[in-house]
């Protein structure tokens, strides 16, 4: 017992304890019907903590498979706490907000913790430099995925005649999405050299590593639940709008905080593990987690999900997969870069505020 508490480490057992308790503190009061910013507020807690333990188990699994199998694993099981929270707001009646949290997941990444990332390295490291092929041709499928996703909205807002056919569009390109991120899948498996080593201090025996990730997936689909539970009540009690709800509070408890890692690497001078930990994030919301959750949007209940969404959102997609590609494009980062990153987050998530 002693032994495996010290594998797990005192920032994983504080985590760990964290969550135990912030969740078992959150079903109480969803099932007390306590106060709804109090409960909001704790499940909110709750299940950024699940989300860092998700993405840690499935580090240390991934670590005895390869670089390469890592990345298809987080692809497979580093989005659960998202995917949980996307069904049930879906099944909630809750369009909007999964749709502001989907597109925030990956503003969340590619800006503000990448951003964070570069200020870190760069306040510490001065200008850091990496492999520019790998984050280049991340960015690049992430400016296309991007593209894709955009189009159900263009069709609809130019009123062309696939505007009368929007959740057949969305379904088309939710369809070609997941092909697409297929291919990626088995390009990595034969590109090897594309794929940053995995970290290094993933230690932990392969049967701690899938109890952790098993019993925290478990408790984020719980968690999930409670969470989107209170999300009306909550901003109803707060006065902030569903879209703003979404875009940075679903985003960053769901998604963001477990990238944490990110900066951690960038901060210890491993600007190609830090670069491909946090755009891959970014990658694998807009290739796989956004056209699951229009497929399954089909069969779980609740409302269709479609990828005509509000021309807001769309077009700060669109900014924010143009600027993460010129800036990684020459191989190099500077803290002034990152610093110019979270600035243009913190002026989209402003522009939400009022809805």
């Amino acid at each position: 017992m002693v032994g495996t508490l010290r594998l797990l480490g005192s920032r994983t057992l504080a985590t760990i304890g964290v969550a135990a308790l912030a969740t078992v503190f959150s079903g109480v009061l969803n099932y007390a019907f306590g106060p709804s910013i109090l409960s909001f507020a704790v499940s909110t807690v709750a299940l950024a903590s699940l989300a860092v333990l998700v993405g840690e188990g499935t580090e240390n699994v991934g670590a005895r498979l390869g670089p390469a199998a890592t990345g298809i694993l987080q692809s497979a099981l580093g989005n659960l706490p998202e995917l949980f929270i996307g069904i049930f707001a879906l099944r909630a009646g809750l369009v909007a907000v999964i749709q502001a949290a989907l597109v925030g997941s990956i503003l969340g990444n590619s800006l503000l913790v990448l951003g964070i990332a570069f200020v870190a390295g760069g306040l510490r490291h001065g200008t850091q430099k990496f492999t520019g092929a790998p984050a280049r041709l991340i960015a690049l499928m992430t400016m296309l995925a991007a593209s894709a996703v955009a189009m159900p909205t263009l069709a609809a807002g130019l009123h062309t005649p696939a505007a009368g056919h929007q959740s057949d569009l969305s379904n088309a390109v939710a369809v070609v999405l997941l092909v697409v991120f297929a291919a990626t899948v088995v390009f990595n498996l034969r590109n090897r050299e594309l794929v940053p080593p995995s970290d290094e201090g993933a230690v932990w025996p392969m049967a701690l590593a899938i109890l952790v990730l098993a019993v925290s997936g478990l408790a984020a689909a719980f968690v999930s639940d409670w969470f989107v539970n209170g999300i009306r009540p909550a901003t109803h009690a707060l006065g902030i709008s569903e879209g703003f709800t979404g875009l940075v509070i679903v985003a960053l408890a769901g998604n963001a905080v477990e990238n944490v890692v990110g900066v951690r690497m960038a901060a210890q001078n491993r600007s190609d593990l830090a670069i491909s930990v946090i755009l891959n994030s970014s990658l694998q919301i807009a290739l796989a987690l956004i056209p699951a959750l229009v497929l399954l949007s089909l069969v779980v209940g609740g409302a269709h999900l479609t990828l005509v969404l509000p021309p807001l959102l769309v077009a700060s997609l669109g900014l924010t997969a143009i600027l993460t590609t010129v800036i990684v494009y020459d191989g190099e980062s500077t803290w002034v870069e990152g610093l110019a990153l979270v600035g243009l987050y913190a002026i989209i998530a402003a522009t939400f505020w009022w809805g």
